[in-house]
């Protein structure tokens, strides 16, 4: 394991020196079972896993996004936690990201039968699932998504530019954004887009007392920019970049 590495906003203060969480992203899959699930989660010292969850008519599915729904064997919201539950240690904690609306109360309801509440953050992009999240869970942490986009616009080339100008708008505007879903008690946390932190954005977030997650971060470099910016958290496809990235000077 690679030294802890000092990132003053997580958690409580305890005696010793506490990292940035690592969450996992894409370490369960549908089709595959404990055996593969165990193996990733060896491959690094996760503190969080995230499932993405949509429905498929009445029936919760981890799936990323409507494409993953037609794979031959997929797997069910429920039968995911199950596995976890037994592959995870109990200090781990889980980030269910809701992938759309009108499910709230099942993905609830699926969490309190597993007794998995309290080691539980939901997050979404949508504002309404967060006050029904919060109607009816208010002991659940919840995560305000951001920003509110359902594809990455950076990763073609014909959407690049517009989306560089975007995310200047966000840098912006964002941390009085944020601060007044923290406010008023609606989310717990942040999950932003890598491309939208800015020390403005993590100050916002620390002042009101929530966390703020980094998403999705598979470059070593830009990892450690991010711990040294203080964000609470990393979520990464990549369970070896947190080993890849620069030591920090002694």
């Amino acid at each position: 394991m690679d030294p802890q590495t000092p990132c003053p906003n997580v958690g409580p203060a305890t005696d010793g020196p506490t990292r940035c969480r690592r969450v996992a992203h894409g370490v369960i899959r549908a089709g595959e079972g404990r055996a593969e699930l165990e193996t990733r989660l060896a491959a690094t010292d996760w503190d969080m896993v995230e499932l993405d969850v949509l429905a498929r008519g009445d029936e919760l599915l981890v799936a990323h996004d409507p494409s993953d729904l037609a794979h031959p064997s997929p797997l069910r919201f429920t039968e995911a936690l199950a596995l976890l539950e037994e592959a995870l240690p109990t200090d781990v904690g889980l980030d269910v990201d809701i992938k759309g609306v009108g499910y709230e109360r099942a993905v609830v309801g699926a969490l309190r039968d597993r007794g998995l509440v309290a080691r539980t953050m939901v997050s979404t992009m949508e504002m309404p699932s967060l006050r029904t999240l919060r109607a009816i869970a208010p002991d659940l942490r919840l995560g305000l998504s951001v920003p509110r986009a359902r594809r990455n616009y950076l990763a073609h080339p014909v959407t690049r530019p517009g989306a560089y100008v975007m995310l200047a708008y966000l840098r912006r505007v964002l941390p009085q954004r944020v601060a007044a879903a923290l406010g008023s008690g609606l989310a717990d946390g942040i999950m932003a887009h890598w491309g939208v932190i800015t020390p403005a954005l993590v100050a916002a977030v620390d002042d009101l007392g929530g966390e703020l997650y980094a998403w999705t971060v598979d470059d070593p470099q830009r990892v450690q920019t991010l711990e040294a910016m203080g964000v609470a958290g990393i979520i990464s496809n990549d369970g070896d970049v947190f080993s890849r990235r620069s030591p920090r000077p002694a």
